[in-house]
């Protein structure tokens, strides 16, 4: 690895009470994170101005009606769509009752006006000795709502996902996969102020007759009133569909079968050039694609998905050399316009693909650009902007706690001088007037060989 190629400097670096596991690590809101540990606790990861400077801050979050002894399996958090208002939190954990361990579900929201982005207000944070019994079912306090469902089921990924009906409104439900070989729906009722499990053939009719335990799931809107939606499967089985939302309906499906358990399967769109038709010209072309990672295999690309399927491939070269890929994120790092592919693994390298093409069409490879060396495995990547000065900071969950990589702002500084540079010469090169054309009188002296000179004042 070419060390200058290497974009990122290390910030921070926090350290968990315990270690946490793939589905440990979620955006709340637009500049906080949250870690969940496996022995029952939950971290806030921020900055804030501290002596005139901002800095890192990690606080531990006490959610109620998490048992001390719990074990939190999978955490995430979002935004109400439009024109609904509140930061919605979801905790899945296993309580250990002795004889038997029982597995629960918490979604915590705030309808208070002034406190539905309020973190500390959603987790409502009471003693120790009030967190060690879980309430009833179900039960509602006036200013929060807190679902605390008991599952029939282990949990894995918690998910969420925005829904578009025919009327052009918007909703964002999660969707939680189990040991059970399902994918279990939770949406809110407006009415009760709480959240509610429905069916999910309602709304997902792709995630029906599931061929074993769903490890990973990602859906994306496309054009036309479309979704994309994507599973990976603890036998090796990919599932991919295109729904229209309106119905909704699937449209198209495929399947593909891998040799280990999938670890991830991400959506993304990828701008390519490829040649017009009877043309010399090419233009840019937006397709969405299918990474997927396993366990002991190679990392996959599927190419065009939503035209295609899963019938073009391409591998990312090197992605199986470092142990089992567990997460993967695909963001663009460099600022050209074109994403990169980020693999994290078990054998503690973060890996950075970049995608090259070859020829026309939008064939092409991925080639590895960087690696990155960790001191443990890693669970979980995530980017955003957690300073608030529009440069996104690279967050990395780990065995042992959480990194923070933010942009070398030197290089930073070179491209945006670069850009500036280049904007100025254009808008300076837009704003010259045009030469004024030659008379005939000039036109004619010219001709002759002869010069003209300009009457001075």
């Amino acid at each position: 690895m070419l060390r200058e190629s290497y974009p990122f400097v290390e910030d921070s670096f926090s350290r968990l009470p315990s270690q946490s596991n793939i589905y440990g690590l979620c955006q709340a809101g637009e500049q906080e994170l949250l870690a969940a540990t496996l022995k029952g606790k939950v971290v806030c990861f921020r900055y804030q101005e501290l002596q005139h400077r901002v800095r890192p801050v990690a606080k531990e979050v006490q959610f109620t009606y998490i048992p001390v002894d719990a074990e939190i399996v999978s955490i995430d958090a979002f935004n109400k769509s439009p024109p609904k208002r509140g930061l919605v939190v979801g905790i899945t954990f296993i309580k250990d009752s002795g004889d038997k361990a029982t597995p629960f579900l918490n979604i915590y929201c705030d309808y208070e006006p002034g406190s539905e982005f309020n973190l500390e207000s959603i987790a409502r944070e009471w003693s120790r000795s009030q967190m060690c019994a879980v309430r009833p079912v179900g039960t509602v306090t006036a200013a929060q709502s807190c679902l605390n469902l008991e599952l029939q089921f282990t949990p894995f990924q918690l998910y969420h996902t925005e829904l578009q009906d025919a009327d052009g409104g918007r909703e964002t439900v999660f969707l939680l996969s189990g040991h059970d070989q399902r994918i279990h729906l939770y949406k809110e009722n407006a009415s009760l102020h709480q959240f509610e499990e429905q069916p999910v053939e309602k709304l997902f009719p792709e995630l029906q007759e599931l061929p074993s335990n769903v490890l990973w799931l990602d859906m994306l809107s496309i054009s036309g009133g479309r979704r994309l939606s994507a599973f990976g499967c603890q036998n090796g089985c990919v599932g991919l569909a295109v729904v229209s939302q309106t119905g909704p309906e699937v449209l198209q499906s495929w399947r593909v079968q891998f040799d280990s358990p999938i670890s991830t399967v991400l959506l993304f769109p990828l701008r390519c050039r490829s040649s017009l038709a009877g043309a010399e010209q090419s233009a840019e072309v937006e397709g969405y694609n299918l990474l997927i990672t396993s366990t002991i295999e190679m990392a996959v690309v599927y190419r065009d998905v939503q035209e295609r399927g899963l019938s073009r491939s391409t591998c990312l070269p090197e992605s199986d050399q470092w142990d089992a890929v567990l997460c993967a994120l695909v963001i663009d790092l460099d600022f050209d316009g074109q994403k990169e592919v980020l693999l994290g693994t078990y054998g503690q390298e973060l890996l950075c693909y970049k995608f090259q093409p070859t020829g026309s069409g939008g064939d092409g490879q991925f080639q590895l650009l960087w690696r990155r060396s960790f001191k443990s495995p890693l669970l979980s990547v995530i980017y955003l902007d957690l300073t608030g000065d529009g440069l996104r900071e690279l967050a990395v969950l780990t065995l042992k706690g959480l990194h923070i990589l933010q942009h070398s702002l030197t290089c930073t500084a070179d491209l945006v001088l670069e850009r500036l540079a280049r904007r100025v010469s254009a808008l300076t090169a837009a704003a010259e007037p045009p030469p004024p054309p030659a008379t005939h009188a000039e036109g004619q002296s010219q001709s002759q060989g002869g010069s003209t000179q300009t009457p001075s004042c």
